[in-house]
């Protein structure tokens, strides 16, 4: 019997599929998670969310599906001070020399 060998992802899941714009990717749906998490707590109706975001309401049903194509990681940022958050951007030397920078989105709790 052949043993299956398991393989070690890393923290980003579009990375490890192989599709392109890996990071950008994983920047955005964390951004619509979080969007998404408070259009729920605040038990928003599609046509609620869009007017409170500036957005059709077919756009809001794209990000709450996370179709995240046509949405700019800026646009995304905007979407959520809309809902009262802020968006910090923090930028500091790379932890361990000899690798490359990266990009993360953390949500403070």
């Amino acid at each position: 019997m052949k043993k299956d060998s398991i393989t070690r992802g890393t923290t980003n899941v579009f990375a490890d599929l192989g599709l392109p714009e890996a990071t950008e990717r994983q920047t955005k749906t964390r951004l619509a998670l979080a969007i998404n998490d408070l259009l729920k707590s605040r038990k928003l109706k599609q046509s609620e969310a869009s007017a409170l975001l500036g957005i059709a309401q077919p756009k809001v049903s794209a990000i709450r599906n996370y179709r995240l194509d046509n949405f700019s990681v800026e646009r995304l940022m905007e979407m959520l001070t809309a809902l009262d958050q802020d968006v910090e951007i923090t930028i500091r030397p790379r932890a361990r020399k000899g690798e490359s920078g990266r990009i993360s989105v953390l949500e403070a709790q």
